[in-house]
């Protein structure tokens, strides 16, 4: 694609690469076939090479973002499943990341878009605010019929999201040292993360066990915390890059003193921005080195067990599990098969999904702030679940779990739990929550 801006203009450094990354793209067209709202509504400009379009004639006119920009961009999952069918290797994640961040420094929203927009990315972040969110929707949340389609239907799906029930804060996500069973054969910093901790603590405490049981000495590090992904995603760079630098203090604080051979998230949406951290820090003389070097032992727990091994498992259960690849799994961190494979190893029945490549339209917020297309790949997704007769839904993040548990029928667990369980770990607590057909 030929570009035409300015010298002046690339003197900018996000210019200079989003320049780069446009004139990578060949026009090839191979990314509409996978993307999630093109498939859906048909639209060119809802396609990554419309939506490419778009950012190049802001960006090179140097003009404000219009309606029509922020509409289309807006809607995009950043699924990023065009990265992987992409044959020119065109970096739509920094592109989209940036021209996100041009909306928010030239757009003004309406009111309601502001607030909501505002509340999210002030409550997710923090596990506190979250809770006395939840706590609020969970009043709330028989409302959510009489609240209708107000708003564009998103007053509605929050409370809709809104579990049930709240389980009490772990003491595991408290910063502390977790000894290894055995020999130690490697030492890691565990993010606890902010969302994920208050909506299934089991999660990180699965985590825990699984890791320490394996061999693996854990460390939740005082003063780590969100990794900033929400934000980052919405076109907030300044808290985004605030919450990045105070883990990247940490975990490096950490690592000199103590020694860390990696740093493992178990929720693929945080381990794809932390692995873009040296990206995003790249020109900051005073992170720079710091951020790359985070990004770079920065390992999905799926990863790390891979490097170790499952231990003979304690348990069969001789149960087939439908495996969801998070789309920052797969497309995001590049992932595509040691999941299923540690599934196997711990004696699960393991079947893929029909279409898998596409979202489930969960992406972050976009759940809430795209209810109808989210409403949509959730249906498209069930429905090529209920393909396979699963008895378990297993995935690696969660936001999948959060938008496909409240509808799915049959309990849908981290892959982590699972692996816990297969292992030595106690019976996961969604296992009792009933094992239902699919509808």
């Amino acid at each position: 694609m030929q570009t035409h801006f300015t010298l002046a203009q690339l003197a900018d450094p996000d210019i200079k690469a989003a320049d780069s990354i446009l004139r990578s793209c060949v026009h090839c067209g191979f990314c509409t076939a996978t993307c999630p709202t093109y498939v859906l509504l048909g639209d060119e400009l809802d396609s990554p090479r419309g939506r490419i379009y778009l950012i190049k004639d802001m960006l090179e006119n140097d003009r404000p973002a219009t309606a029509q920009v922020v509409k289309h961009l807006d809607r995009c999952l950043s699924c990023l499943s065009c990265m992987t069918t992409c044959p020119s290797g065109v970096n739509y994640m920094h592109l989209v990341d940036h021209a996100r961040k041009r909306v928010e420094q030239t757009f003004r929203r309406p009111a309601f878009d502001r607030w909501l927009r505002g509340l999210l990315a002030l409550i997710l972040p923090s596990p506190t605010l979250f809770r006395l969110a939840l706590a609020g929707a969970w009043l709330a949340k028989p409302l959510a019929p009489l609240v209708g389609n107000a708003f564009g239907g998103r007053l509605r799906a929050m409370l809709k999201l809104a579990p049930s029930t709240l389980q009490p804060p772990s003491r595991v996500d408290w910063p502390q040292v977790f000894p290894a069973e055995g020999k130690q054969r490697t030492r890691v910093a565990l993010l606890s993360g902010c969302a994920q901790r208050v909506l299934a603590p089991e999660i990180n405490e699965a985590t825990v066990r699984l890791l320490t049981r394996h061999g693996v000495e854990v460390v939740v590090v005082k003063g780590a915390g969100c990794c900033g992904s929400l934000n980052h995603h919405m076109g907030n760079e300044a808290p985004a890059l605030m919450a990045a630098r105070a883990n990247i203090d940490a975990w490096s604080t950490e690592a000199v003193l103590r020694g860390l051979d990696a740093v493992v998230t178990n929720a693929s949406g945080c381990g794809t921005t932390m692995k873009d951290y040296g990206w995003m820090l790249r020109e900051d003389p005073a992170y720079a080195a710091k951020a790359a070097h985070i990004a770079s032992i920065t390992r999905d727990i799926v990863e790390v067990m891979e490097e170790i091994g499952i231990v003979a498992p304690a348990i069969q259960t001789g149960q087939s599990v439908t495996y969801h690849s998070a789309c920052s799994m797969q497309h995001g961190q590049q992932i595509k098969s040691a999941p299923q494979t540690l599934l196997r190893q711990a004696g699960f029945t393991v079947k893929d999904v029909p279409e898998g490549h596409l979202c489930c339209g969960s992406a972050g917020t976009y759940n809430i702030l795209q209810p109808e297309i989210a409403e949509r790949l959730r249906q498209r997704k069930l429905t090529n679940i209920a393909m396979t007769d699963p008895e378990i839904i297993a995935t690696g993040n969660i936001g999948c779990m959060t938008q496909l548990s409240s509808v799915a029928g049959v309990p849908v667990l981290h892959t982590v739990e699972l692996l816990d369980w297969a292992t030595g770990g106690p019976t996961p607590r969604a296992m009792g929550e009933g094992n239902l057909p699919i509808r």
